[in-house]
C-alpha cells in the first residue's frame, strides 16, 4: 500500500503549494503590510487648499463633500465586476476587493472570477516604485505573471484614475499640476517616482466628474506585452458613501484602431476611506 501513502504525500504537498502560492493569501499578506505603515496626521481640506485649482475642479470637490473632511490618505473598496477579454468573448464576473494607500503609495486589487468553469483569481499589486499583475487559474499556475516599468507607468495612471473618482479630497496633491481648459474639462499630470503621467478630465452640468481620458496607459497583449492606448473610464450614478459622494458604477475602455472596446464594468458596493 506504499503507493497510498505516496498519493497522499502528493495530494498534501499540493495542498502546501497552493496555499503558500495563493493570491488570495498574498493580497491579505500584502494589504496587512500596507496598513501598518504610520499613517501621517490627517489635515482637513479647507476652500483655501483648493483655491488654485481648475473652476470645475473645485466644484468637483466640493459636490464630493470633501470640504471641511480630513483629506483621504487611504481606502477600502468593494466592486462587483465583469472582464472581457475581447468584444466577441463571454464576461468573466465576481467579486473584486480594493486596497489603497495614496501617501505611500500601495494599490492592491483583487478580483475573484471563474474562466471555462475553473476558478481563476488576479492580483494588481503597486508597492511605492514597481508594480505586478498576476493571473493564476485553479490555484495551480500563473497564466500572467509580468512586472517592470512599463506596468509601473500603466498602473500609475490607474492611481491616478482613483485618486480622481475615489480619493477627490487629494485633488490638491503637490504631486499633481493643472491645466485649465474650460468650464467642463481640465487636464492633470501626475508626478509618481520616475514617471508623469497626464489625463483629461470631463464633467458635467452638474459638477460631477463623468470621464476620465488618459493616453498613457498600457494595454496588455496576448504575448504580456504593454501598447500605449487610450483608455478612458466613463463613471456615473452618484451616491452617498459614508457622507462622500462619489460615481458609483462605469467602465473602461480601450480605444482600438476598429472602435472602442469596453472590457471592465464595476459597480461600487462598500466604500471606506481615512
Amino acid at each position: 500500500m506504499w503507493f497510498l501513502g505516496a498519493a497522499a504525500l502528493i495530494a498534501v504537498g499540493g495542498a502546501l503549494y497552493i496555499w503558500s502560492t495563493s493570491l488570495s493569501r498574498a493580497f491579505d499578506q500584502r494589504r496587512a503590510e500596507a496598513a501598518a505603515e504610520p499613517l501621517a496626521e490627517p489635515q482637513l481640506l479647507t476652500e483655501t487648499d483648493i483655491d488654485h485649482l481648475p473652476e470645475p475642479v473645485q466644484r468637483y470637490i466640493e459636490l464630493t463633500g470633501s470640504i471641511g473632511r480630513p483629506v483621504v490618505i487611504e481606502i477600502v473598496m468593494h466592486f462587483d465586476a465583469a472582464m472581457y477579454d475581447a468584444p466577441d468573448e463571454p464576461g468573466m464576473t465576481g467579486p473584486v476587493v480594493q486596497y489603497e494607500r495614496f501617501d505611500v503609495p500601495h494599490r492592491l486589487f483583487f478580483m475573484k472570477t471563474k474562466m471555462k468553469g475553473l476558478p481563476v483569481a488576479v492580483l494588481h499589486d503597486f508597492n511605492r516604485d514597481q508594480a505586478t499583475m498576476r493571473v493564476r487559474l485553479a490555484g495551480i499556475a500563473n497564466v500572467i505573471d509580468i512586472g517592470g516599468p512599463k506596468l509601473t507607468r500603466t498602473e500609475t495612471v490607474t492611481i491616478l484614475n482613483d485618486l480622481a473618482f475615489f480619493a477627490p479630497s487629494r485633488l490638491a496633491d503637490e504631486r499633481l499640476s493643472w491645466t485649465e481648459v474650460d468650464d467642463r474639462h481640465a487636464k492633470v499630470s501626475f508626478t509618481l517616482g520616475a514617471n508623469t503621467v497626464s489625463a483629461e478630465l470631463i464633467f458635467n452640468e452638474a459638477g460631477e466628474l463623468i470621464d476620465f481620458v488618459s493616453e498613457d496607459r498600457g494595454m496588455l497583449e496576448k504575448d504580456g506585452s504593454l501598447t500605449v492606448t487610450r483608455w478612458t473610464t466613463p463613471l456615473d450614478n452618484y451616491r452617498e458613501f459614508a457622507g462622500w459622494r462619489l460615481a458609483s458604477e462605469g467602465n473602461a475602455i480601450w480605444h482600438l484602431p476598429e472602435g472602442p472596446f469596453a472590457y471592465g464594468h464595476l459597480r461600487l458596493t462598500h466604500y471606506e476611506a481615512r
